[in-house]
């Protein structure tokens, strides 16, 4: 398998990243066990001199691998991913945040379950949650594993750690990509793709390194992103992903996270949507 598989690697970049944690992002994909065949890095709007920097440091490290675009402006991160999407290559398409970590063996484990699966479109591992040091913090994201579980955890949950995830280019181009969102534009996605009859999966392994801090629950704390989020559950309500009782359910848990305060938000999200790690 390791002789003839290739994929691409997707990730967004924009000014608000760390110039140093892009490259630790990079180098963690360029430590696969299986090699990406591709990098397609797409710049959302003007960056630092640092971060381009970072950027021509990944290009001299890997000599074609990388394919880098430039946006006159920031389209967000749904618009940026599109634009990516079209340019792999690969049917096999590995995301990446551009301040997190993939463990060597990620991408091989997540192939190898999409290859046992062909009827999978999209497979994605476990997070083992860091501080904004980059140490542990002792929290995990769980998702399930199997596509009956993934499709019941989605009836109230994102089935999917995003980051984590590979996904068959031609079903997520068939779903029509990201939609126009700066919010769950990623279960959007997921629920397009279950519904029109692909299958998802989860390896059972934390193969990823997710960076949190206080930054990521204050994302959630406004007007405009709860309006759009619960537009998203019911598009997903809508399409028979879940019932109306899970609809209103999902739907006051968001506006309530719009509402508390950011301590408030961390403690419910650490001690009621994650697990701890022994």
């Amino acid at each position: 398998m390791k002789d003839n598989i290739k994929y691409s690697v997707l990730m967004a970049v924009y000014s608000g990243d760390d110039p140093s944690l892009i490259k630790a992002a990079a180098d963690s994909m360029l430590s696969q066990t299986i090699k990406p065949d591709q990098f397609v890095i797409v710049v959302d709007g003007p960056v630092s001199d640092e971060i381009e920097e970072a950027l021509r440091s990944l290009m001299r490290e890997a000599p074609g691998l990388f394919r880098i675009v430039a946006r006159r402006r920031n389209r967000g991160l749904a618009s940026s991913l599109n634009l990516g999407l079209r340019l792999c290559k690969n049917e096999f398409v590995a995301r990446m945040d551009a301040d997190d970590v993939s463990l060597p063996e990620r991408c091989e484990k997540e192939l190898e379950a999409l290859m046992a699966a062909p009827d999978a479109a999209v497979c994605g591992c476990q997070i083992c949650e860091t501080g904004e040091d980059g140490k542990p913090n002792g929290i995990m994201r769980t998702v399930p594993c199997t596509e009956a579980e993934v499709r019941k955890f989605m009836r109230k949950r994102q089935p999917f750690n995003h980051p984590t995830v590979i996904y068959r280019k031609s079903a997520v181009l068939a779903c029509g990509g990201y939609p126009g969102l700066r919010r769950k534009e990623d279960f959007d996605l997921f629920s397009r793709l279950l519904s029109s009859g692909y299958e998802g999966i989860n390896i059972p392994e934390a193969l990823y390194l997710y960076r949190a801090g206080d930054s990521n629950y204050r994302r959630r704390k406004s007007l405009q992103n709860c309006l759009s989020a619960i537009r998203v559950y019911w598009r997903h309500f809508k399409r028979g992903g879940c019932g109306l009782g899970d609809f209103l359910l999902i739907s006051c848990a968001e506006a309530a996270f719009a509402v508390l305060p950011v301590g408030a938000v961390k403690y419910l999200s650490e001690n009621f949507l994650r697990e701890k790690s022994e």
